[in-house]
């Protein structure tokens, strides 16, 4: 078969497919090789293992290049615009190939963890309930992992070929890419996650395996993304309401399951102490010394630490000018959604000279600043990071761990910095603020309003690790919630805005900006003003520019579009 979707996914085992690629192979088998309930269950695990097994090279799972990078959230970073070049090419646009390296890699590696729930359905197709009680479990837990891999897929290249359990071989070569249309796709995730959710249990069986209101909030994640109709030429051309209710019904009953709740302060979704807490509704499991090689850990962030002597290396995704000004609020506490990009905010002075949504403390590392509610280490521009005068003065700080984490390594072999910490897919924050926006667009903005108001009152309320050894806050923290007749006369626009604003706000350097501005139709006309704006203060963004009607999504790679004999057809605009 010639499809290099298959390469690693009929390689069973928890390792890395990196690993595999590198080193000769001690044997295969596939599902026909193991009709026993108990080998079939360790298809299953195999299928799991794919969530965590990208790499910086390619990082799906945090999304920092593809989600971040490629918006106006976050600058590449590393020692100059040659290092990791190709991720450079994604930040300006202009220079995307169709026949990249990374662009491939992305694709084969999605598509191994899709033939790893493949390869685990085809097994449980065996079995009936007599001799293994758990089928059903097993087989909505296979699918909502095939759901996660296609729309990764979904989200990155918008035109995909669906493969599943059912088909031989010689079936799959002749798979296309535009067999469905756009919403057929998208029907074809949801109807695994629908699987998911009506055949799993309310209650997980393990940490890191999904429940059915695990299922219903991807779901939701699918119908809202499917809401936003587009033509062919990627432009957002109606807006479904059918689906926005759909959302509305399902994150209503995700939010009212009693299962989940916004944890007390915004910083315990950073910190491996509290991982999964109740505001994660399904994380990667990471694990450390757990008697594999060098563990669970999350490789796919590795390069993002400062160069700070605990860390190491090698000061990658760093944020933007735009986002650090976009924190900034007035006098009333409301984001300064006309002017906040008028200044840089940038010195230690400004940030207790303006006022400041407490979220940028626990974003961005800034100037003089403790790092990671470390009052001891104090984040200094100049030695923490790699070219700061190509790639300014922060550092992001989410994803890096605390430098005296029991999580942090270094993993074998490499000189990069790795932590055990878990990858949040799903929380509850970007769930309330999903069926926040559903209202909205529906014409429902009052019955928005309380929704934003908790996700603002909760980075109201997270200023107590922001306080130096004396005491005194790191920067001058001013929010207020959105109040109707007040501070803001609360319609359609002007709810949309405050909504949009929030879910930058909320996962900024997080990897979702660029999918969220492709989703509401904006990403050309925002990405293009933060390239006029931000190529004044970092020159080498001046070729950067995004090309409305193509660049909302990765090209088909070309060496995938080859190897199947041109099956395969290719984005449009490329």
């Amino acid at each position: 078969m010639k499809n290099m979707i298959l390469i690693c996914g009929l390689m069973i085992g928890l390792s890395s497919c990196s690993k595999f690629l590198n080193e000769p192979p001690k044997g295969m088998v596939g599902a026909d090789d193991l009709n026993t309930p108990e080998n079939v269950d360790k298809l299953v695990v195999a299928a799991y293992a794919s969530l965590g097994n990208d790499h910086w090279e390619v990082p799906y799972t945090s999304g920092w290049v593809f989600g971040s990078v490629r918006s106006d959230d976050a600058y590449k970073g590393g020692l100059g615009t040659a290092d990791q070049g190709e991720f450079t090419q994604y930040e300006v646009f202009s220079t995307i190939q169709e026949n990249q390296s990374r662009g491939n890699l992305l694709w084969t590696r999605l598509f191994m963890g899709v033939q790893r729930a493949n390869l685990a359905l085809k097994g449980l197709a065996k079995m009936n309930e007599g001799i293994f009680p758990q089928l059903k479990n097993r087989q909505a837990e296979a699918r909502f992992l095939r759901g996660h891999f296609y729309f990764l897929l979904k989200e990155h290249f918008k035109k995909v070929p669906f493969i599943d359990e059912s088909m031989k071989d010689d079936d799959i070569n002749k798979v296309s890419n535009v067999q469905y249309t756009n919403d057929e796709q998208w029907n074809k995730i949801a109807a695994d996650f629908q699987f998911a959710a009506d055949n799993l249990p309310v209650q997980e069986e393990q940490r890191g395996r999904p429940g059915s209101f695990t299922a219903k909030a991807y779901l939701a994640k699918v119908r809202l993304y499917q809401a936003y109709e587009q033509d062919e030429k990627n432009n957002v051309v109606n807006i479904n309401k059918e689906k926005l209710n759909q959302v509305v019904d399902l994150t209503t009953q995700v939010i009212n399951s009693g299962r989940f709740g916004l944890s007390d302060d915004y910083a315990k979704n950073y910190l491996w102490q509290f991982e999964n807490n109740r505001e994660s509704i399904f994380a990667v499991q990471r694990s450390l010394n757990d008697g594999s090689e060098v563990g669970r850990i999350d490789m796919s962030t590795a390069l993002n630490y400062p160069m700070y002597p605990a860390y190491g290396c090698c000061s990658f995704h760093r944020p933007s000018q735009n986002l650090v000004n976009a924190f900034q609020t007035g006098n009333d506490g409301l984001p300064l959604f006309e002017t906040f990009n008028n200044a840089e905010m940038k010195d230690s002075a400004d940030f207790q000279d303006h006022s400041f949504d407490p979220r940028i403390d626990h974003t961005v590392g800034l100037p003089s600043h403790p790092f990671k509610y470390q009052n001891k280490i104090i984040y200094r521009t100049e030695t923490w990071t790699r070219g700061p005068e190509l790639y300014g003065p922060f550092s992001g700080m989410k994803t890096v761990v605390q430098a005296d984490c029991p999580c942090l390594t270094t993993a074998k072999g490499y000189a990069y910095p790795a932590s055990s910490m878990n990858n949040d897919v799903l929380k509850l924050d970007d769930v309330i603020l999903w069926k926040a926006e559903a209202l909205i667009e529906l014409g429902r903005q009052d019955e928005a309003l309380d929704l934003i108001n908790s996700v603002r009152q909760r980075a109201m309320n997270s200023t107590g690790m922001l306080k130096d050894a004396n005491g005194k806050p790191y920067s001058k923290y001013v929010v207020a919630l959105y109040k109707p007749g007040i501070n803001i006369n609360w319609t359609q626009a002007t709810a949309r805005q405050a909504l949009q604003w929030e879910r930058r706000l909320e996962f900024g350097m997080e990897g979702y900006r660029f999918f969220d501005l492709v989703r509401w139709g904006i990403a050309a006309e925002v990405l293009n003003k933060y390239f006029d704006v931000e190529s004044k203060r970092r020159s080498y963004l001046k070729i950067g520019h995004f090309a409305k009607n193509r660049d909302e999504y990765l090209p088909i790679p070309t060496q995938q579009i080859d190897l199947s004999d041109g099956v395969y057809k290719q984005n449009a605009g490329w």
